[in-house]
């Protein structure tokens, strides 16, 4: 636990952060924000197993008041080697559980206290351990609402349907949410024989041990979903959600040194489309010559991130698996390296994201879809070619192409095989570049922009929102109680005030 702070003239609270970029990402953002803008001192806990570098590059610059402790690694030799992602996550998370029961337990004694505990949303389980100790806890959600009501659904769907969601013979309706067919919720629950299905129908149930969710999005994105949930949370069906976001990381100057960036400053305003998957998607071997083909064939200037590619799993990169020690660009079809030389450029390695989508020259943006890269293209005012991989990225891409979000064209696969051919990628591409439908959804980005910039101004929704959750903490710092030998908590007021004036 060496780096947590000890500081008792601040409230202190606990974020715990699944593995993942997605999510230690905005973890970290939000502690960022409580310590900068709500006088709070927060620890960022992270799991020792299956971390990344990313994990170390998105903690490496937390501000003052910000520290970051890890719990200690377990064994997964158990698992099979074939396990789903979230199977590998939430077993972590369970097997550590008694680490982070002692970690809140000393944090309680010390002079810092715990004022609240908040858990990202693949962690809901270490909700039970903060009840236990008394802990004010609350779920960070780092995708949409619409995303959380149908996890919190998933025990509903279990008990009155049979077989696989992609069956289902009627759309899903939520409320206040767009229609979804089964194969549009969430990969894993897809499958009702792997072992992961059982676990995100616990998933569900343990976040209604929280006393509320702090949700990485804002009105203008799912306006009509957070006005539903405020009735059934009003009514007691749901903990009351708090919409905080977008979070999105400011340009940084640096990365005007990256090779990209002088690239794209030699092309045209508009001209370029940026392929990128995230820090853990991947393609297929044929995919990715696939995609490759179809961008020479659009006459589209591209600059794409390529990633190893996995004939196994859509998100073998999520842990930083997939490395062979081989170049990505290996795999890209013989000579398209050299024939798309004047108009393309191919980064084998990670690209500075928000400082590529927000300069002038791009235009486009061919995306996973997942909520983080999501956010940072409505933050740049820049549309989208929605091709989801794995995740909620189905279901985000279902509702940036509806036609009430409008900004982003989705990819069509085969159905035979799941691959997108040559020549949809060159006609997608095409039509987001330079084509009315391209155009449309560039008007709507820009609509979104100027949305989310109204949710994050100095003292906005975001910061209200933000306020009006840790005013429900009161200052409480709870502090351990030997009852019969056995460790429980009370609290007791803390007594400092907020700070009332938020950053730019």
């Amino acid at each position: 636990m060496a780096g947590v702070h000890e500081q008792a003239d601040a409230p202190h609270v606990i974020v715990l952060a699944s593995p993942g970029a997605g999510h230690v990402v905005p973890v970290a953002q939000l502690a960022a924000r409580l310590a900068a803008r709500h006088g709070f001192t927060a620890t960022v806990v992270t799991f020792t197993n299956l971390s990344s570098r990313e994990h170390s590059t998105a903690l490496a610059t937390l501000p003052a008041g910000v520290s970051v402790a890890k719990l200690p690694e377990v064994s997964l030799d158990d698992l099979p080697l074939d396990a789903h992602i979230v199977t590998r996550i939430i077993t972590v998370v369970q097997r550590t559980l008694p680490h982070l029961r002692d970690m809140l337990r000393s944090l309680l004694g010390s002079p810092a206290g715990v004022t609240a505990f908040l858990t990202d949303m693949l962690c809901p389980a270490a909700l039970a351990v903060a009840e236990e100790l008394g802990v004010p806890r609350y779920v960070f959600c780092t995708s949409s609402l619409m995303c959380l009501a149908t996890l919190l659904y998933t025990p509903e769907l279990a008990r009155t349907t049979t077989g696989e969601c992609r069956d289902l013979p009627e759309p899903v309706l939520l409320p206040g949410c767009m229609p979804l067919r089964g194969v549009d919720l969430i990969e894993p629950i897809q499958d009702r024989t792997n072992p992961v299905y059982a676990l995100m129908v616990d998933l569900g149930l343990d976040y209604l041990r929280a006393d509320g969710f702090i949700v990485n999005t804002f009105d203008g994105m799912e306006h009509e979903t957070l006005l539903a949930f405020k009735e059934h949370s009003d009514k007691g069906v749901y903990p009351p959600a708090y919409a905080v976001g977008p979070f999105v990381r400011s340009c940084s100057d640096k990365a005007a040194e990256h090779v990209c960036m002088t690239w794209l400053d030699e092309q045209p305003e508009g001209s370029v489309l940026y392929v990128c998957f995230g820090s853990g998607g991947t393609l297929s071997t044929e995919q990715t010559a696939e995609l490759a083909a179809g961008l020479e064939a659009s006459g589209q200037r591209f600059l794409w991130v390529v990633r190893l590619p996995s004939d196994k799993d859509s998100s073998a990169g999520y842990f930083g698996t997939v490395d062979h020690g081989d170049d990505p660009l290996s795999y890209l079809p013989e000579g398209f390296v050299e024939r798309t030389r004047g108009m393309g450029l191919l980064l084998s390695q990670s690209a500075p994201q928000v400082e590529i989508l927000n300069h002038r020259a791009v235009g486009g943006f061919l995306s996973h879809c997942g909520w983080n890269s999501t956010l940072e293209a409505v933050a740049a005012g820049v549309p989208m070619l929605a091709w989801p991989l794995f995740a909620e990225q189905r279901m985000n891409a279902v509702k940036l192409s509806s036609e009430g979000m409008g900004m982003a064209l989705r990819v069509t696969a085969r159905e035979e095989d799941g691959v997108v051919p040559r020549e949809e990628v060159a006609a997608v591409a095409t039509e987001l570049m330079v084509g009315e439908e391209g155009a449309a959804a560039r008007k709507k980005a820009h609509e979104l922009q100027a949305e989310a910039q109204k949710a994050v101004v100095p003292g906005g929704p975001a910061h209200q929102e933000l306020a009006a959750v840790v005013g429900k903490w009161d200052r409480k710092r709870a502090v351990p109680v030997e009852t019969n030998g056995v460790s429980s908590s009370k609290n007791e007021t803390d007594g400092v005030l907020e700070c009332e004036e938020p950053l730019p």
